[in-house]
């Protein structure tokens, strides 16, 4: 007996099938969540030895965590926290203002304002790390330097593309009726966005929420260009940093590796429904 799939495939029933099924979910586990298994495994073995590791550990304990703490991995980790709820802060608040003014709004060069912006996903970070640099130590018209602290790591992501992008796109489905509703009682500007136009966008909110927090949490060039002095470090780079000193064991590596990917699946937990809905909605109303 065959069964057609999504993907319009007969799949084949039997014990041959079931078996090559079974060796092929196997190996596609392995391939993705076999990395990610090595690191919390190693991250709580006592002595790793990369030369002999194991996915089956006599024992697990938290040293290695004590021996990460010991060489601050907790600061950076404070860092990164920081920066990545404050850029997600001015992210978001920047990306519903520019979605909900080119979406609901005519202006004369909307269009090319938005593929300016997206203009800007298309170039890579080491384009940008002169001009970005050279911007941070003196910045226009203020003329007041941001390298060498925090808030330097967190203005240049305030406005991302394809935040911009997915809030505009968003704001342009919802119905022209409900705005014109609600200004017929009187509705303000303000009004219109607060009460009617944000409440709709909770899904699209969901997605930038997981991939800008991801994005903010993974840069390594950003705080690279910005900070002057190793308290400064978020855990990206202050794993870059403990990597190089032959003093720090690979088990240290891999309990910050594994603090540093905590924090991005507990957001996707946190907003894996809004995340969901956010990606089908255009799929539904299509």
């Amino acid at each position: 007996m065959r069964n057609e799939t999504a993907l319009g495939l007969a799949e084949a029933r039997g014990p041959w099938a079931r078996v090559l099924r079974f060796v092929l979910y196997t190996a596609l586990f392995m391939v993705f969540a076999g990395p990610l298994l090595a690191l919390m495994i190693g991250a709580f073995t006592p002595t790793v030895d990369p030369t002999q590791f194991t996915l089956l550990p006599d024992r697990l304990s938290l040293d290695n965590l004590e021996r990460a703490i010991d060489r601050n991995v907790l600061d950076y980790l404070l860092n990164s926290f920081v920066v990545v709820g404050g850029g997600l802060a001015l992210q978001v608040l920047v990306s519903v203002f520019a979605g909900y003014a080119l979406a609901r709004k005519r202006f004369r060069g909307s269009a090319a304002v938005l593929v300016l912006i997206l203009a800007t996903m298309m170039l890579p970070e080491e384009v940008l790390a002169v001009p970005l640099s050279v911007l941070l130590a003196d910045l226009p018209v203020l003329h007041v330097s941001l390298v060498g602290s925090l808030v330097g790591m967190i203005v240049p992501v305030a406005a991302w593309g394809f935040s911009i992008l997915v809030m505009t796109e968003f704001m342009k489905e919802i119905p022209k009726e409900l705005e014109e509703s609600a200004r017929l009682d009187g509705a303000g500007e303000f009004r219109v966005f607060w009460q009617v136009v944000l409440p709709l966008c909770r899904p699209a909110l969901g997605v930038i929420g997981i991939f800008g927090f991801t994005m903010i949490w993974d840069q390594y060039m950003l705080p690279l260009l910005v900070a002057t002095d190793p308290a400064q470090y978020t855990l990206p780079l202050a794993l870059r940093s403990l990597r190089s000193d032959d003093q720090v064991g690979i088990g240290v590596l891999l309990m910050g590796a594994f603090l540093a990917m905590l924090p991005s699946v507990l957001a996707f937990l946190a907003l894996q429904r809004s995340f969901i809905r956010g990606l089908t909605s255009g799929a539904v109303k299509g």
